[in-house]
């Protein structure tokens, strides 16, 4: 067993030479699967399920919710599969390449209810949003172990997963562009273009389809690389011994910071189009302005990602971001509720929300890239203590964290929406001010206290990049004794 573990260090402690960009796009183009499915999810799910179908939104809030608790159970076994997994693909590319028809078609169900009473409704949706999470999890996970793999260099990690966030975010704000624009725009008998039953069926096709080519495309452009990947451990691990990886102190740190921040993250999405459609009532061709404001910041969070971990190092770079992401976000709810934001008929409305968007999104990507590549430090971390390399364990960890931004936002969204009392079917300029600063306003209590609390639990990581290196040195080190 001893002999084993030091084989398995000796194959991957050595730092990996630096990665094509050919593979970091291959890579990364997989990530626009995820962000078309969590952008679903975030923006348009809870508005379609109580707006279209008719499901009161606690109840469209409760089935996404306990989808994701669901969640918590398949991600690690999904995740301890991958990393013991043993074939002539390698431990991850099985699981790639078997993900990808499912995903497609159980995505094109969720869009496509039966027609019946709410409790009939509630459980398809909950069974298919359960099924959808698991078939996306059987990519997305082992495809996430895989960014350690490719390298152990500190800055090379960040710059291997700004890629996969690059498309993730482009695939997803890209796609919600298209549905505006295209599916969801204004007709003669819809002039409120996010309540055409039409437009959403005509997005899960297309959807559908472009998440199926996408992780054959991803699977396929890294095939190369299986050769040059760890192998599967000699003695097949234990799922007990996979999940005492996970007491790790520095993935807990994570885990828990991350989840404040997607909590925030995910109110952020599943309220921006209520906002904007009820609140500021803007027509829907306004929110395809929304949309690539969103790619823009999606662009200039890919760059200060790693700039800022190379200046501050990543941990402090993460809880700058954070900390200035608090005021950004929720500056336009404040200042419209005291009274001194423009207004609804003022020029400088949309450029101001839209100036908020672009940075705000910059932050925040800049924060989940800059998480991920901790994650993938603290592979060695455990490592070190363990003698075992468990990355799908990890980001099976990671990924269930990332999936909080639809699975809570949504919940605490529903939770909101009927906690500020707002109306089923309504329609803008129908729905009462009070309800709309009693939204706008919870909604700021919990970005602002998810915010802070997600920088105060980040300051607890201990991975420096100095720490980092002495820890791969010292791995090497131990295997050349």
């Amino acid at each position: 067993m001893r002999k084993s573990r030091a084989m398995n260090a000796s194959q991957s402690s050595v730092p990996a030479p630096r990665v094509p960009v050919a593979t970091k796009l291959a890579y990364g183009v997989g990530s626009v699967a995820y962000g078309i499915k969590d952008n679903g999810f975030s923006t348009l799910l809870l508005l379609f399920y109580n707006q279209v179908v008719g499901l009161p939104a606690q109840m469209v809030g409760l089935a996404v919710m306990v989808a994701l608790i669901f969640d918590a159970f398949a991600d690690p076994v999904i995740g301890h599969l991958s990393d013991n997994t043993r074939s002539r693909w390698g431990r991850r590319h099985p699981f790639l390449y078997a993900a990808a028809l499912p995903v497609g078609a159980l995505y094109l169900l969720l869009w496509n209810p039966p027609r019946g009473d709410d409790t009939v409704t509630l459980v398809y949706l909950l069974v298919v949003a359960i099924l959808v999470r698991t078939a996306i999890s059987c990519y997305e996970v082992p495809s996430s172990a895989l960014a350690p793999e490719l390298s152990s260099d500190y800055h090379e990690r960040t710059s291997i997963l700004g890629y996969r966030y690059l498309f993730g975010w482009a695939g997803g704000m890209g796609m919600l562009l298209l549905t505006f624009g295209v599916f969801l725009a204004p007709t003669a008998q819809y002039p409120v273009g996010q309540l055409n039953p039409q437009g959403y069926r005509t997005y899960a096709v297309v959807a559908a389809v472009l998440m199926v080519v996408a992780i054959l495309a991803s699977a396929l452009g890294t095939h190369r690389r299986i050769t040059r990947l760890p192998p599967a451990p000699a003695a097949r691990g234990t799922a007990r011994g996979s999940l005492r990886a996970l007491r790790n102190r520095n993935f807990l740190i994570l885990i828990g910071a991350g989840l404040f921040a997607n909590m925030s993250q995910g109110l952020s999405f599943a309220l921006t189009t209520y906002f904007y459609t009820y609140l500021w009532q803007f027509p829907a061709s306004v929110l395809l302005i929304y949309t690539l404001a969103v790619m823009a910041g999606v662009a200039v969070g890919f760059v200060i990602a790693t700039a800022a971990s190379r200046r501050l190092g990543k941990r402090n770079a993460a809880i700058s971001f954070l900390l200035l992401a608090i005021p950004t976000v929720t500056a336009p709810y404040v200042l419209n509720f005291l009274g001194w934001f423009p207004d609804r008929t003022s020029p400088l409305l949309l450029p101001l929300l839209l100036a908020s968007t672009l940075i705000a999104t910059a932050l925040g990507v800049g924060v989940a890239i800059l998480g991920e590549s901790m994650m993938s430090d603290v592979v060695e971390d455990a490592q070190a203590r363990s003698g075992e390399r468990t990355e799908g364990m990890f980001f099976a960890g990671s990924f269930f964290m990332k999936k909080s931004v639809s699975g809570i936002g949504i919940f605490l969204s529903g939770a909101l929406l009927a906690l500020a009392g707002f109306p089923e079917a309504a329609k803008p300029g129908s729905v009462e001010t009070d309800v709309l600063n009693r939204l706008a306003l919870g909604y700021v209590g919990l970005t602002v206290v998810c915010g802070l609390l997600a920088a105060l639990v980040l300051t607890r990581f201990a991975i420096t990049q100095a720490a980092h290196e002495e820890r791969l040195a010292r791995l090497a080190g131990a295997t050349s004794a």
